[in-house]
């Protein structure tokens, strides 16, 4: 017996369509993250492979390997980072590398310094 293949058409996009450039510029400016879809969770995270020193920050997002933190320092980007998460009388660890990183765009974030970064998780 043959495996089942899904039909799947393929759809061209035309990019001089006006309607879709208007689309465009007028998403251009948008600053979207993905906080308020996840429980924020308390983390330690340690800068660099051996790092002895934690230092507080938050985990605002994960799915599948990838993580959004949020900190109040800078953090550069290709940066190793391990993230401790406390559960209960365990403690979860995963080891990352900062791909993007940049100041919070909202005015609780720049009143109190709040960085965001996203990692993806080795």
């Amino acid at each position: 017996m043959k495996p089942h293949k899904p039909h799947t058409k393929g759809h061209r996009v035309d990019w001089n369509d006006p309607r879709l450039a208007d689309l465009l510029r007028r998403s251009e400016n948008w600053k979207l993250d993905n906080r308020g879809q996840y429980d924020p969770k308390d983390v330690q995270i340690h800068l660099g492979w051996a790092a002895n020193t934690a230092r507080d920050a938050v985990l605002v997002w994960e799915r599948d390997q990838v993580m959004m933190l949020e900190t109040r320092f800078a953090i550069p980007v290709g940066e190793h980072v391990r993230v401790d998460e406390p559960r209960g009388e365990t403690m979860r660890t995963a080891w990352g590398i900062v791909v993007e990183g940049r100041e919070g765009f909202r005015e609780e974030d720049r009143e109190n310094g709040i960085h965001l970064y996203w990692l993806h998780l080795r």
